[in-house]
């Protein structure tokens, strides 16, 4: 029998609208440990998260070669009363290059299970509440995928199950597979990365041939209850200041979001977020800063309604040219 399914929040109660990703933190990648400076980055990035309404930290075993989850984890051990506030969600799937083989992607059983005892061992905790699949892995079987989710699920090791970067034929072959449903699926959405609109604003006309590769899987999202997630949503802040816009386009739209920052009496990036936040697919954004003071700017968006016409124009500023 087909699972039947449930709203994120229905599955996950207390899920924020916002979620903090948890990339940046623990030093540079290149780093050989963690030091007390990293847990203190770690601990104001937290504190700001929570004091906006986040509960939900979006971690992957990759992050940092393991030290960001180390990192976070430093910070439940000194404190383990945090950890019943808080949704606590990694991904795992990609292998760095080793004297294995190249970099490469891995869904198999074994690797599953074991990515998912080593982020839990390194976040100090005894369970994940999602454990996202972070790449399609070409060589994937979705019964072998079932068998790993089962073993997590019996031993209280993950509550629920999702994917990253997969379109909607992939989720349906392996759903068809599994004994639960896949909660969510975390994508690169933002002002900047508009294919995932092209497939449906541009259809049939030739502005949305890159956007093919989408095929409806923003509809089988919406369809099946499989919460949206979206990496990257400020667009590495091309357009709220935080970096500069490398083109006419970016400008452009650089300076609507100031105007509509100015009008609607928020910070840039809560604008930024407002326009993700205003499509009726229910997105959740994934915030990926660790600077407290841009973390807080991101508080106001799940406050905002922006009107219709203003969703339009950050819309077509972003694609620099009409709709069809």
């Amino acid at each position: 029998m087909k699972p039947t399914p449930l709203p994120l929040n229905k599955v996950l109660p207390g899920s924020s609208r916002l979620v903090l990703g948890c990339m940046s933190l623990g030093g540079p990648w290149d780093a050989q440990d963690i030091g007390e400076a990293d847990i203190a980055q770690a601990h104001a990035a937290l504190e700001a998260a929570r004091s906006i309404g986040i509960t939900v930290f979006d971690h992957a075993d990759i992050y940092k070669r393991g030290r960001a989850e180390r990192c976070f984890g430093a910070l439940l051990r000194r404190q383990p009363s945090l950890r019943d506030g808080l949704i606590l969600q990694s991904k795992c799937g990609i292998r760095f290059a080793d004297d294995a083989g190249p970099g490469r992607y891995d869904l198999s059983a074994e690797y599953i299970i074991a990515s998912v005892q080593g982020s839990l061992e390194r976040l100090g905790t005894d369970h994940l509440d999602l454990l996202l699949l972070h790449r399609p892995d070409p060589l994937m079987e979705p019964e072998e995928i079932a068998q790993a989710f089962r073993h997590l699920l019996e031993r209280g090791l993950v509550r629920c199950f999702g994917v990253s970067n997969m379109q909607a034929s992939q989720m349906r072959w392996l759903q068809q597979a599994l004994d639960q449903s896949l909660v969510a699926n975390q994508l690169e959405m933002s002002l900047g990365k508009l294919d995932w609109l092209a497939q449906d604003s541009s259809f049939n006309d030739g502005q949305s041939a890159s956007a093919l590769p989408w095929a409806g899987t923003l509809q089988h999202c919406q369809a099946e209850g499989v919460q949206l997630q979206a990496w990257s949503p400020l667009a590495q802040g091309r357009f709220s200041g935080a970096a500069a816009p490398d083109d006419a386009r970016g400008q452009a739209t650089s300076a609507l979001v100031r105007e509509l920052a100015a009008r609607y009496q928020a910070p840039p990036e809560s604008i930024v977020l407002a326009w993700l936040l205003r499509h009726p697919a229910g997105i959740q954004p994934v915030i990926g800063s660790s600077q407290p003071e841009r973390i807080l700017a991101c508080g106001a968006a799940t406050q905002l309604q922006l009107s219709r016409e203003d969703w339009y124009r950050l819309y077509v500023s972003a694609r620099g040219q009409a709709l069809p």
